[in-house]
């Protein structure tokens, strides 16, 4: 019995210890990599889900089994050792995922929006890129848009969507956000039509509406295509800037 207590004991203090450090490793996730509304259009609340429930649970159930008072001081800090080197490199290795996945930018794409991700642009295509924006953002997505594409691109840029690169991921045809405002306030709609649209998810759109600090009278909308799922994009219909987001497939 005291043997039981003994493990438990140990057990406790390393899943208090994960905790902690699960809950630094959340605020890098969360706070730079993938802010609201990333973590959900962009799967990283599953991912870091995951990486938690491996790392946080595996640990302490390792230090279950492997404790043991009889063991001398040498060999069980030869075993923690190794336990905390394994949970090291699962985190690492988790978050370099994350990292690697991470939404990099909002991206005008001529008719909707859509997120990009890091995993999503080739390296050559990301040399072609304006040269400020060779370099991917670390701390959430930056708005871009797409320039308008020159006759001699288009067969190219359609063969690049058709083998898996998304037009919005074309890091050649990025501009400025602002140089398509015109164009943005075109293709959006006015987001009073969205309670029209979608009668029964009315409540969640207008609590968006609520969250932008924006008049629905003053907003426009745009479709949002991401990793996951399909959302929606508030606009000020002044500035074009987005201003709100809504989990509701628009297309």
């Amino acid at each position: 019995m005291m043997d039981l207590k003994s493990r438990l004991r140990a057990s406790a203090i390393h899943l208090a210890i994960s905790l902690l450090v699960a809950a630094l490793a959340a605020l890098v996730v969360f706070g730079l990599w993938y802010p609201f509304p990333y973590r959900y259009i962009s799967g990283g609340r599953e991912l870091f889900l995951w990486l938690t429930l491996v790392d946080v649970v595996l640990g302490p159930l390792i230090t279950l089994v492997i404790f043991n008072l009889r063991k001398t001081r040498g060999h069980l800090l030869i075993d923690f050792t190794a336990v905390g080197l394994l949970q090291l490199a699962a985190l690492s290795y988790g978050l370099w995922t994350m990292f690697s996945a991470r939404p990099v930018h909002l991206v005008f794409e001529y008719h909707r929006m859509a997120v990009v991700h890091a995993v999503d642009v080739p390296p050559d295509l990301l040399a072609k890129a304006p040269t400020d924006l060779q370099t991917l953002p670390l701390t959430g997505p930056t708005l871009l848009s797409l320039r308008p594409l020159q006759a001699s691109e288009f067969v190219e840029s359609t063969l690049q969507a058709l083998g898996g690169v998304a037009q919005a991921a074309q890091a050649n045809l990025w501009q400025p956000y602002g140089a398509a405002r015109a164009e943005v306030l075109q293709e959006s709609q006015p987001a009073a039509q969205l309670r029209q649209r979608f009668p029964d998810q009315a409540s969640t759109i207008d609590h968006a509406v609520a969250q932008s600090g924006v008049p629905i009278e003053r907003l426009r909308y745009l479709p949002l295509l991401a990793r996951k799922k399909a959302w929606t994009v508030l606009i000020d219909a002044h500035s074009a800037q987005p201003v709100g987001f809504v989990a509701v497939d628009s297309f």
